[in-house]
């Protein structure tokens, strides 16, 4: 999976802990997200992207290969 978060969150002016706040997670698990390396559950994705201005769509996308 791979995501724009770090992208459009600084784009918005957040830091990894506001958003965390703002979307009710550790910090931890938003470094996790921006590395690929969690799949957010569909509420989890929703709260970030609405957060950040955008689609879930805009923020996550999936490789061929992810989806198999």
């Amino acid at each position: 999976m791979k995501t724009r978060i770090r992208e459009l969150r600084a784009r918005a002016g957040f830091t990894q802990e506001e958003l965390a706040q703002k979307v009710g997670v550790r910090r931890e698990t938003i470094v996790f997200l921006e590395k690929g390396k969690y799949n957010p559950s569909l509420k989890l994705a929703y709260k970030v992207a609405r957060t950040l201005g955008s689609t879930i769509e805009e923020v996550f996308s999936f490789e061929d290969e992810d989806l198999a």
